[in-house]
């Protein structure tokens, strides 16, 4: 019998944990000395669980290996409770829709919990003018109008030549501080940063959420942030 390439690995994986499944939360299922192989044979139903598990453990592991270019805020660009207990980082991209739509799970999601604090990462995949627009997200940061900036760029549309020139406007910048800001080579830095790192955690695509030592890939609905949040609470206690 032919095993798919997940399920080969799982048990490759389970096979050299003999005597440690229990750190797969797999108590209720210890197989007896013998044929590690016959067995996962007789019970498929585990290799999914254990696969999960060990996917969550290599992305934990990956979030801690770039822990400080993860929760470490560029100055400005973060929202919610500065001092609150549990980080919710979100990548986003002015010209994903998809990002757009979050944002009022955002706002919901620091109304009802007073402990959340929000870091945003400029994450621009999507074209030429999502880098433009991300370099000023940035020049908004050095003066302390990132999210009023964030939000009118988002309100606009197309974060296009005029679109970001009149949210830089309605967030009230200093327009010649800010082009050189956009120039600069700080803002160039923080957005490679930004782009390695999300290579680095296997994102692919804009919004990208690190929640405690959980990704999240996509727009997606409160209950699973209020989950990830409270998992990330609960580590921390």
């Amino acid at each position: 019998m032919t095993l798919r390439p997940w399920a080969l690995a799982a048990l490759l994986l389970l096979a050299g944990l003999l005597g440690g499944m229990a750190a797969f939360g797999l108590q209720r299922l210890q197989p007896p000395p013998g044929d590690v192989r016959a067995y996962l044979l007789a019970h498929p139903e585990i290799l999914p669980e254990a696969m999960e598990k060990l996917r969550d453990r290599e992305t934990a592991k990956l979030v801690a290996e770039h822990r400080d270019d993860v929760f470490t805020p560029y100055p400005g660009m973060i929202g919610g409770n500065p001092k609150g207990d549990v980080t919710v980082v979100t990548y986003m991209d002015y010209a994903c829709g998809y990002c757009r739509a979050s944002l009022p799970e955002i706002e919901r999601l620091t109304a009802s919990d007073s402990g959340i604090r929000i870091v945003y990462r400029e994450l621009p995949i999507l074209s030429a003018d999502s880098r433009t627009a991300a370099a000023w997200g940035v020049a908004a940061a050095e003066q302390g109008k990132y999210l009023p900036f964030h939000t009118a760029l988002f309100a606009a549309g197309r974060p296009t030549e005029a679109a970001v020139m009149a949210a830089a406007a309605k967030a009230g910048l200093d327009i010649a501080r800010a082009r050189a800001v956009v120039a600069s080579s700080e803002a160039a830095a923080e957005l490679d940063k930004n782009l390695r790192t999300a290579g680095a955690l296997g994102m692919t695509g804009t919004p990208a959420w690190v929640i405690g030592d959980r990704i999240i890939s996509g727009a997606v609905e409160q209950d699973k942030l209020v989950e990830a949040v409270k998992a990330a609470r609960e580590k921390r206690s």
